[in-house]
């Protein structure tokens, strides 16, 4: 976050990978090779103008009231009783549709970029609720597996919403990863569109399973127990069909020694967890 005097500042917030194979909706974490860009000024009038939008085209609206970055300042400024609003700048550095939370990391910027020209700054509990509704405006789902862990870093669960509560993982030691996007664009309704309402339970228990068993390697600083554990069972199965050859990615991946290889958050952008940089790279 950059304070650019009393009335303006600016934020950039993270690329994340979501669901990390195990954890649907609740588990993530950023990458910050790329990352969305917002300058919030302070206004008279508690409402949000977006003057421009750079790098995004014509598919991100311009009204505050249809565009995650503003979403997300309206809650803020109607939570807080707010009596000025924000005027804002956004620059994309995420791709559209890519996988790797951009409606998010918008959201989250805005957010902290203008938490920083309030009189008192809120705590991320407090601003994390209104980045989750720009999400739902995004996706039709109110999931926190992309804002939690841009708001808060590392690797992160969303434990609960209502009231926040993030926990952090320990991160082990040699940790890298790999994040793969095509020049493809794929919609995270669409890809949310793809599971059914209802899953069967010993794929539920498989899941768990698994998600316990990544939680407990993190805490142990075991990869070889992150790998037995990185294998999705409930939702790549049923999305894997709208990436194409995200299956041959994938064996090419493992075979080059990555610890474990998904769908990065709705896709169709890909990541690898390696052993190491040069892993990673290879």
């Amino acid at each position: 976050m950059e304070r650019t005097g009393s009335n303006f500042a600016a934020a950039r917030a993270p690329a994340t990978v979501a669901n990390v194979a195990v954890g649907f909706d609740v588990l993530g974490f950023p990458v910050d090779a790329v990352g969305d860009t917002v300058r919030v000024e302070r206004m008279d009038g508690p409402t949000v103008l977006i003057d421009s939008i750079e790098d995004g085209g014509a598919a991100i609206p311009m009204d505050a009231a249809a565009n995650t970055a503003g979403v997300a300042l309206l809650g803020l400024i109607r939570a807080e009783g707010l009596g000025h609003g924000f005027r804002l700048r956004i620059r994309k550095g995420i791709p559209l549709s890519s996988g790797m939370g951009g409606s998010a990391a918008s959201s989250v910027a805005a957010l902290v970029a203008a938490n920083a020209l309030l009189e008192t700054p809120l705590p991320p509990e407090r601003l994390l609720p209104h980045a989750l509704a720009g999400e739902e405006l995004a996706s039709g789902s109110p999931h926190g597996d992309n804002a939690a862990p841009c708001l808060y870093g590392g690797l992160v669960i969303l434990r609960s919403t209502e009231p926040v509560e993030v926990v952090r993982l320990p991160v082990p030691r040699g940790l890298c990863v790999a994040l793969v996007h095509p020049h493809r664009e794929l919609d995270t309704r669409t890809s949310r569109g793809a599971l059914p309402r209802d899953l069967p339970l010993r794929d539920y228990v498989a899941q768990s399973a698994r998600l316990a068993a990544f939680v407990a390697s993190c805490f142990m600083d075991d990869l070889a127990l992150m790998s037995r554990s990185l294998e999705d069972v409930l939702v790549e199965p049923r999305r894997a069909s709208l990436v194409p050859a995200f299956a041959a990615v994938k064996r090419a991946a493992l075979k080059a020694g990555a610890l474990g290889c998904s769908l990065s958050g709705s896709g169709p952008s890909v990541f690898a967890l390696c052993d190491g940089i040069v892993s990673a790279r290879r």
